[in-house]
């Protein structure tokens, strides 16, 4: 099994737009990397975005050739790494089909118990398409409250989702007016009482909050499948005290104003990491990993990194995975897993040459498999490194995985021949969804 995957770009589309991969992202182009996920059968899959914004200079601008565009691609890969087939999904240029995956920000991937691949963006926009991504089977969507806007409810679920070793659903959910904002930001973390399908949708049991009292809510606020105490969470119905009470305890809010509450990872069924970070923070400034459990009690958080000189503010890395009952985290500082009781196991340095290029990784999600997932944000490449049964050894999974990268990635520039690090695919099947 390779350790390295390619993060491929249909040549079809690629010769439609006329995108000339040499050109610097300065010019108006560009293709980034979002998620990855795993399937328990050793599928992958990664959700990325390939666009172009002020395309062309003479002519005709409204033609795909020159125009401007957008795609959200997902490609789905066989264990071997071998890439099967590729979802086009949310275009936005002109004459573009109307998708029914449901888009907006912060999009992510999920492997759901049933195979379903559920496709997660704000505000509660929840898509659940084919595990061979020929068709969406399913759509949860709502376009959540604008202020000043007419409120239309939709059908929510949840903006994210990650699946706990048994199959337990582990969410996070929106709510109107947190921090004072006059739209929908992620404000719950819950676990869904059974599974998702196209027909049922369960409701979402609340373990956390982060703001404790959002403003300006009134009924229509509250959302009947997210649930606390046995009512909708809402107005003044939700986990106390909120996160950011138990950091900031007899503290000025201020410190934690304008914040924001990351994708929790599943250290077990019944114990959450819940990534959180002050959005006016710069390096040294506040975030934590909190610890929370599924009766919605209060665990600590991730201990032993230093606010400074490990601060993921620092290319603003606050991804948080969790596989084997460890927690990982990786920022331009280092490689850091924790053990289930919140105390650091190991801290893999980037000043170590041996682990400096992980600085030009992002850790995505730890696969069943035991794999953490990582994307290289200019090689346009997955890298999976198995994660071994003593925590000890991580340094050295690590660097066998970094030697097989530099020599698989070699191996693939004789094969696909990338112009710029893009790897471009023809023949497999593309999906438009």
């Amino acid at each position: 099994m390779p350790y390295t995957l390619p993060i491929v770009l249909p040549a079809r589309l690629i010769e439609t737009h006329r995108v000339d991969l040499s050109a610097p992202y300065s010019t108006g182009w560009g293709t980034t990397a979002h998620d990855v996920a795993a399937a328990p059968c050793g599928d992958l899959y990664a959700l990325y975005q390939l666009y172009r914004h002020g395309g062309g200079t003479a002519g005709d601008q409204t033609g795909p050739a020159a125009g401007n565009f957008n795609y959200r691609i997902i490609t789905r890969y066989a264990p071997d790494g071998v890439p099967l087939a590729t979802a086009l999904c949310c275009p936005s240029g002109a004459g573009e089909w109307a998708s029914a995956v449901a888009d907006g920000p912060d999009m992510t991937l999920c492997v759901l118990p049933d195979g379903l691949l559920s496709v997660n963006t704000h505000p509660d926009c929840t898509t659940l398409v084919a595990p061979d991504l020929s068709a969406v089977v399913g759509t949860y969507h709502t376009q959540g409250r604008q202020a000043f806007e007419e409120f239309a409810p939709g059908d929510p679920f949840a903006c994210s989702i990650s699946v706990t070793p048994s199959g337990r659903l582990l969410c996070t959910t929106t709510e109107y007016g947190v921090q004072g904002y006059g739209n929908s930001l992620t404000n719950i973390v819950g676990v869904a009482d059974g599974p998702l399908t196209p027909d049922h949708k369960p409701s979402i049991q609340a373990v956390t909050s982060f703001d404790p009292e959002p403003a300006g809510q009134t009924q229509d606020d509250l959302r009947p499948h997210v649930l606390f105490d046995g009512r909708p969470v809402g107005l003044h119905n939700r986990p106390r005290p909120a996160l950011r009470e138990i950091f900031e305890p007899g503290r000025p809010v201020s410190r934690w104003d304008l914040s924001e509450l990351f994708r929790p990872a599943p250290l077990s069924d019944e114990l959450f990491v819940v990534p959180m970070r002050a959005r006016r923070g710069s390096r040294g400034g506040a975030f934590a990993f909190a610890l929370v459990n599924d009766q919605a009690e209060q665990k600590g958080r991730l201990l032993g990194m230093d606010p400074w000189a490990d601060s993921p503010f620092t290319g603003e890395c606050f991804n948080v995975a969790a596989g084997g009952g460890h927690a990982f985290h990786l920022n331009r500082y280092g490689l850091f897993a924790w053990n289930a009781d919140g105390t650091l196991a190991i801290k893999l340095s980037t000043a170590d040459k041996t682990f400096k290029p992980l600085t030009r990784f992002t850790l995505t999600t730890c696969s069943p498999a035991g794999e953490l997932l990582l994307t290289h944000g200019e090689q346009h490449l997955i890298l999976r490194v198995p994660v071994p049964e003593d925590i000890a050894d991580l340094g050295k999974s690590v660097e066998t995985a970094l030697t097989a990268y530099r020599r698989e990635r070699a191996a693939l520039k004789k094969t696909w021949t990338p112009i710029g690090w893009h790897w471009v695919q023809d023949g497999a099947a593309v999906h438009h969804l």
